[in-house]
This record gives structure tokens, sequence and C-alpha cells, in this order.
């Protein structure tokens, strides 16, 4: 879900999401090249010129949204983690991806790598301090960190269930009220909140009752905060990822072949998401091709929730 404030109010908060102008990404990453010539796109999707912050972007998801960004023109830009070491060593090698095949020299790109524990308040304000003292400013915002646990409801562990909601849903909410507290006074930004096709049905055949309800939560979350930010911000949705083998917050599993079986048997499409299929989607709502937008939510999931 992001969020988006402007001068002009006109919106703050996105969620489900993703497309990047579309040299694709899996082209990118397996090749470790950057296209030289940039297919044309509408100017408002590029990131140039922006300074991008993602959480859990060490990995997965978040690693995937900062390519994405880094391949729209983003050139300054915050991987924030829970380790230092991952983290920093994500910003290298984006940072040199960055110049493969490329114009751009190493003193063009910077890109850093901060330790954050997205469910310490003071954790994420201490990562935003880092951002701004580099960079002055903060443009756009991922809560992308994020887990997920498969036990029955009765035998669920309070504590494991306690560190899902710190990290899923207190973590989100410190990412964007931190992130709003910088973008209000700058006069604009984007927010968006990583939610999951979790927040509307319920998986099956796996058990996760925490981790859906989580998830609804960070989608009404988003939501919540467009209306009580409208007038002081600008864009609103949540890029929600759909189910797919990505690595979370702390975990490089992939799914179980009999999972992934019945989530393709389950999906129109007949396969579940890749990484890069989010990337387009995570561009729009961080870009100002989106600035009429928020509360809003964009569904990336194979067409699984509409049936």
């Amino acid at each position: 879900m992001p969020a988006r404030i402007s001068p002009q109010a006109t919106s703050l908060f996105r969620s489900k999401f993703l497309v990047v102008p579309r040299l694709s990404t899996k082209q990118w990453r397996y090749s470790s090249t950057i296209p030289t010539q940039s297919p044309k796109t509408l100017p408002s999707f590029s990131m140039e010129g922006k300074v991008c912050l993602i959480t859990g972007a060490a990995r997965g998801l978040g690693n995937e949204f900062c390519r994405a960004f880094v391949q729209s023109g983003c050139t300054t830009m915050a991987i924030v983690d829970l380790k230092e070491s991952e983290a920093k060593d994500a910003a290298k090698e984006l940072s040199d991806l960055a110049c493969v095949n490329s114009d751009l020299k190493k003193e063009d790109i910077k890109i850093i790598g901060i330790e954050c524990d997205v469910s310490s308040e003071l954790s994420v304000q201490r990562a935003y301090a880092e951002t701004l003292n580099t960079f002055g400013r903060v443009d756009s915002v991922v809560a992308s960190a994020g887990i997920v646990e498969n036990y029955a409801a009765f035998d669920y562990p309070f504590d494991r269930i306690k560190r899902l909601y710190d990290i899923n849903v207190h973590g989100s909410f410190f990412t964007a009220r931190e992130a709003a507290r910088n973008m209000i006074p700058q006069g604009g930004g984007s927010i968006v909140l990583v939610a999951s096709m979790s927040a509307n049905i319920i998986n099956i055949p796996q058990p996760q009752t925490p981790y859906n309800a989580s998830k609804a939560a960070v989608r009404h979350m988003a939501s919540s905060l467009a209306v009580e930010w409208a007038k002081k911000e600008r864009s609103s949705q949540r890029p929600q990822p759909w189910i797919y083998g990505h690595q979370t917050y702390q975990d490089d599993s992939q799914p179980r072949p009999e999972l992934k079986k019945t989530w393709e048997s389950l999906t129109p499409m007949g396969r579940i998401g890749e990484p890069d299929d989010l990337s387009g989607a995570i561009v729009f709502l961080a870009s100002d091709a989106s600035r009429f937008m928020t509360g809003s939510e964009i569904r990336v999931d194979g067409g699984y929730t509409i049936i």
C-alpha cells in the first residue's frame, strides 16, 4: 500500500501491484545487465531523480523492487533490512549492476545499505534519519518487510504470532508513519504498503490464520491512512504480491511441490507468480504515474481472487 503526499493534496497510499516498461526484469537479473537504451514510455513512470527507501530489500521481493526502480532510472536508494551486512552487500551488488551496459558511472550511483528491525519504531526512525542525512529527502517508500509461517491455529506459539504481527503490521505502520512525517513537510511522496491476496481470500491448503489477518490489517491500514492524510498527501495503494515462491524476511525456502501444484490449479493463468511479475506495478505506484490514486489496491495474482 502506498501513500503519497503533495502540495495539491491529491493522494497518499498504495498497495498490491506492479509493471515496468518492459524489458523483462528476468532478462536483467539473470544476465546481470541493464539495457543500454530504455524503451519508450510515459515520462511519469520514470524514477529518475527520486530517492527511494525499501524495507526487507536485501533479497526476495524487496530486492526485486529495488532492481525495478533502478531499471526505471532511480540512482539514489536506501536498501533497508534486518542484517546490516546483507543490506550493504545488496547495495553494492545493485550499484555494480546499474553501471553494466549503461552510460552511468560509479559516482552517478548512490545506493546505501541500512540495518533496521522494522518491528522497532526507534530502529525505523534511525533508518530514516540515516537516509535523510545521506540524501536530504525521501520520495518513494515501500514497506516490503514481512514474514509468513504455516501453523494450525491450535498449535501456533504465541511468541511467534506476536513476532509476525510486530513485523507485518507494526512494521508497516512505523514505516508508513515515519515516511509521512518526512514527506508532508517536503510537499509530496509515495508510500507503498505490500499486502497480499491473503488479505482478501483464505489460502488453501496451508493453515496461516495470523498471516492472513496481518495482511488484511495492512490492507485496511493503507485505506485508513489515505483518508487521514488525503489533504496532505498524494497517493495511496497497496502493492499486493500474490502467492509465489519468494524469500521472506528471514526465509529462503521455496514452496513445497504439493503446494505449488495446488496453487497452480487454483490460478486461472495456470502458474504461480514470479518476483518480476510485480515490477511494473511497484514502479507505477511509486512513480508520478499514479499521482491521482490514493487508498487503492492493485492485485497481481494471476486471477486467483476473481474466482
